[in-house]
């Protein structure tokens, strides 16, 4: 089992940078890949970017170069550094655990306006 607490969104102006915590639970967190989601109220939940348990990332291709994915195994934490950030990041944020099934937690909410 793995609980997953999210935090640190907000609300910014366009080329703001905010910083998302990930803080888990349970002692699968530091052998697995760690993802984050974001969601609109007017889309499918989108993959955001990974890390895997040996630090390699994944980023799609609207956030890359822009936000940064990190994990501290010690603190059984994950990051989200985002940078640079647009009207269109806006959404729920969520972090996921993938064992023999899904972990999610509530989410926090990243609102990019002027």
């Amino acid at each position: 089992q793995v609980q997953l607490v999210e935090s640190g969104g907000g609300l910014v102006q366009p080329g703001g940078s905010l910083r998302l915590s990930c803080a888990a639970s349970g002692s699968s967190f530091r052998i697995s890949t760690i993802r984050w989601y974001r969601q609109d109220p007017e889309k499918q939940r989108e993959l955001v970017a990974f890390i895997t348990a040996s630090d390699n990332t994944y980023y799609s291709d609207s956030v890359k170069g822009r936000f940064t994915i990190s994990r501290d195994n010690a603190k059984n934490a994950a990051y989200l550094q985002m940078n640079s950030l647009k009207p269109e990041d806006t959404g729920v944020y969520y972090c996921n655990v993938r064992l023999s099934q899904d972990f999610w937690g509530r989410g926090t909410q990243v609102t990019v306006s002027s």
